[in-house]
């Protein structure tokens, strides 16, 4: 049987192939981390190049943010159907050309063209890197993996945010992008030699030549190989349209408790690290040192991230996501209240880092157990895509509400109601019961 295999595998001890595949993953997360953080780490030298209003600024910001939600929405799902490896191959690809472009573009609007490329390809991946991560982690280190692999995203954002204030100095804004056009390339022959296919796509998705590459990763797991491939557990179900099966019954309330959740903490998320270097920056740091404010906000985030993976093995991660979005909320009013006070405002920046970054990192180890193989991707990619749409708006909503005199303490204030609203979202989804699919095959 299909879930024999897999129960092998997920009841285990994490073998040397898992352990590469979750790093291979964690390798592309950091990549990803300073590709989507770039315009925020260019963003003061670009609007003083250009001289940009905050609502250009705003602009360019979510630019990159549209591009992940439609990536997310329409690329990502393409991964049930061709692979989780193929995919992450397809949308490296397509970061590095937009990565590439963004370095040449001369005006507000091909900058923004070049960033929504880019997103597209970052919006597609990374559902395809959670999924694969959450197929190849056993049960008992589920959680922690998936954490890593997201805390992976803050680690990049550090590295490319130290990275990024010695390029924009030595050689101009441009570099930088040219910097993570060549990072990202390097990483496609990498991933076609390191990182295999899942094993649980290829038993229940059955492509071409599936039997060989199943038993070929079989070995390499010290498992015994195969005569025939077991039979897909949900094989009467293969012909039904992912996303319509996502908000039918029994998936569709903890779908929309899900997108309600992603979508409420990435409005959040987006607006902190957006727009915390340029506020920095305003309230009296030199550039370089609004850049240092973002990557130690990073800092927080890999600290905070590592912390609730570590705990997720122990404790509920739905209660320790709501936790830590409270404590996001707290921490953003502190750090409003402390306008004007630089250091203790750094010092706040890095909690703030540790707590919000949790919470989105929580909400992607929650995610996977929701959906079964056949659409796990789709089920991924819909609730990022969706989240997507609230880090558009956060950043563009902010860059409205300075232009309009609000303060930096202000938005900081609003943005905190936000995760309070997802909180409950994450609460009403522990109610409704873990891997509701499970359910829907029983009755079968």
């Amino acid at each position: 049987m299909a879930t024999d295999i897999v129960a092998s595998l997920k009841e285990g001890p994490m073998r040397p192939v898992q352990v590469l595949a979750v790093t291979i993953c964690v390798v592309i997360n950091m990549l990803d981390g300073f590709d989507v953080l770039v315009m925020a780490f260019t963003a003061p030298s670009i609007a003083a190049e250009w001289s940009l209003e905050p609502q250009s600024v705003g602009i360019l910001l979510s630019a990159g943010l549209f591009g992940m939600a439609a990536g997310s929405l329409f690329i990502a799902p393409l991964a049930d159907r061709l692979g989780r490896r193929n995919n992450i191959l397809i949308c490296l690809l397509i970061i590095s050309v937009g990565m590439f472009l963004s370095a040449f573009t001369n005006s507000v609007t091909e900058l923004a063209a070049a960033r929504v490329f880019t997103g597209l390809g970052i919006g597609g991946i990374l559902a395809s890197l959670t999924t694969i991560t959450a197929e190849y982690s056993s049960y008992k280190r589920q959680g922690f993996a998936i954490s890593m692999v997201q805390s992976g995203y803050p680690v990049g954002a550090t590295i490319g945010g130290t990275i990024a204030a010695f390029l924009i100095v030595a050689y101009g804004w441009r570099s930088v992008y040219l910097f993570g056009s060549v990072c990202t390339l390097v990483m496609i022959p990498l991933v076609l030699r390191c990182l295999p296919e899942s094993l649980e796509y290829l038993i229940e998705r059955k492509p071409r030549d599936a039997l060989d590459k199943v038993n070929l990763l079989l070995e390499k797991l010290g498992m015994e190989q195969l005569d025939d491939l077991p039979e897909s557990r949900r094989a009467s179900d293969a012909g039904r349209a992912g996303v319509i099966e996502l908000v039918s019954a029994p998936l569709r309330a903890s779908t929309l408790l899900l997108w309600c959740a992603f979508f409420m903490v990435m409005l959040s998320f987006y607006f902190v690290l957006s727009w915390t270097p340029t506020l920095l920056t305003d309230a009296g740091l030199r550039a370089e040192q609004g850049i240092s404010g973002g990557v130690l906000m990073n800092i927080g985030g890999i600290a905070g991230g590592a912390t609730l993976g570590y705990l997720t093995a122990r404790f509920s991660a739905h209660r320790l996501t709501s936790l830590y979005m409270v404590l996001s909320v707290v921490f953003m009013t502190v750090f409003g209240l402390l306008e004007g006070y630089l250091g203790p405002m750094l010092l706040v920046g890095f909690v703030v880092g540790y707590f919000i970054f949790g919470s989105i990192i929580g909400l992607y180890s929650i995610a996977p157990d929701i959906y079964d193989t056949s659409v796990r991707n789709t089920g991924m990619g819909w609730a990022i895509g969706v989240g997507r749409f609230g880090g558009i708006i956060g950043p563009s909503a902010a860059g409205f509400l300075l232009a309009q005199g609000w303060t930096g303490a202000q938005c900081f204030y609003a943005f905190g109601i936000p995760l309070l609203i997802a909180m409950a979202a994450v609460l009403l989804l522990k109610a409704q019961g873990d891997k509701p699919y499970r359910a829907a095959v029983q009755v079968e």
